[in-house]
């Protein structure tokens, strides 16, 4: 979805440094700001959560962080869905992924990790 929208706006996007939550260079209005509440909530960290909201609320007003809580909530919920149901990896988008996409987002560090555990 990234990947679509940046496209769609004629940007450029590293997912490699966006997984690792790195905003340097990211053409994204207030990236700091919502990669930090992204990683509180995957955290599970209610003080990180509650401070990252505070941040967001005082940027981007409530209508904004509402935007940012759904879209966040949205993505976590995707992964939480998929791995509870048990879909393998190796079947999602029907097998018409892009291998290079997976490696650069470090999709596959992941389940090598997952793996080796």
């Amino acid at each position: 979805m990234l990947r679509e929208s940046m496209q769609i706006e004629r940007q450029a996007v590293d997912l490699g440094r966006v997984t690792q939550g790195d905003d340097a260079g990211v053409a994204v209005p207030h990236a700091a700001l919502l990669l930090a509440f992204a990683e509180a909530v995957v955290s599970r960290d209610a003080q990180r959560v509650a401070a990252a909201r505070s941040a967001l609320r005082t940027v981007l007003g409530e209508a904004g962080l509402v935007d940012a809580a759904a879209i966040t909530a949205a993505f976590h919920g995707f992964v939480r869905l998929a791995d509870a149901t048990g879909i393998p990896y190796t079947n999602a988008a029907g097998g018409k992924d892009r291998p290079e996409i997976r490696e650069a987002a470090g999709v596959n560090e992941f389940y090598r990790v997952k793996e080796a555990s």
